[in-house]
């Protein structure tokens, strides 16, 4: 009877052994498909984005144009660009970083992600891999296309863990992040390409902008060498506990440098501006980046 037994344990694990392969041979077509499932919508985000794109208005920028600003945003300027600086019409970047995946506590999970944006129609698509732990991974596409806010997240590439797009609260929101990115595209912040200033102090300024029935103004600081900061949102949608609630919110940038003439922010950081403090969610660098140029 023993020797039986042993002789059936080992057919077992024979037929174990044997399936291994089978198995990941099917986990690797599954992965494979959700691949293509997840880049195919990604090129038809990327169309989207080319076809609803404008002509950009003049083809470079001139120190001329600043004499009605605030100050501070005077300042910005001078410290960013330099005369007969090109247009931004489009961008392309990568980024590392982390993201906060927990509501309440800290939950920080590593990203690596590219980003395509136009200046006009103000638009972009983040499309990100969050490694939720090893061999676990969430693609995402935060964008904002033609006027519509998306957000679509999953595991995958597949199993869908959030899909948010088509009301007005979600194009705020993206348009709000594409606003505040505009500190990579900065020629996008002039009053020639729509940007409305006011004075605030000495050391910040509102700025104003509008897409199609989206409208924002946000208040922009500045620190001693001119460059921006930090950029408010006084109510951004937050997502707690299924529930989407209008929070301040707030993006930070530092650390500038020389890019195609002109100098950008390299690493960024948003957070949520709590009762009970700052909390923040999402920390980049930019490692890679190139640009169009208006013809």
């Amino acid at each position: 009877m023993a020797g039986q037994g042993e002789n059936s344990d080992d057919m077992m694990w024979k037929i174990i052994l044997a399936g291994i392969p089978l198995l990941a041979a099917i986990v690797a077509v599954a992965l494979a498909y959700c691949s293509r499932r997840w880049q195919s919508a990604t090129k038809e985000m990327h169309a989207r984005l080319e076809a609803s794109r404008l002509p950009i208005g003049s083809g470079t920028y001139s120190s001329e144009e600043l004499s009605v600003l605030p100050a501070p945003v005077q300042r910005y300027f001078r410290a960013v660009l330099k005369d007969g600086q090109p247009m931004i019409s489009a961008v392309s970047l990568e980024q590392t970083g982390a993201f906060n995946m927990s509501e309440t506590g800290e939950q920080w999970r590593p990203f690596t992600s590219t980003q395509r944006g136009v200046t006009r129609r103000p638009g972009f698509d983040w499309e990100a891999r969050i490694v939720m732990m090893p061999g676990l991974t969430a693609r995402v596409h935060d964008a904002y296309i033609a006027g519509e806010g998306i957000l679509h997240a999953t595991l995958f590439g597949l199993a869908s863990l959030a899909n948010m797009r088509g009301s007005p609260e979600a194009a705020h929101g993206e348009f709000m992040r594409f606003f505040a990115e505009a500190v990579w595209y900065p020629t996008a912040l002039l009053p020639s390409q729509g940007a409305h200033w006011d004075a605030v102090d000495n050391t910040s300024a509102r700025a104003a902008l509008k897409d199609g029935e989206t409208s924002l103004t946000m208040p922009f600081r500045f620190n001693e060498h001119g460059f921006i900061e930090s950029v408010h949102g006084e109510a951004r949608g937050r997502t707690v506990a299924g529930a989407v609630i209008p929070t301040p919110w707030e993006a930070r940038c530092r650390n500038y440098e020389l890019r195609n003439g002109m100098r950008i922010p390299i690493e960024a950081e948003a957070a949520w501006i709590l009762p009970e403090g700052t909390k923040p969610y999402w920390r980049g660098r930019v490692s890679r980046l190139s640009y169009e140029f208006a013809q």
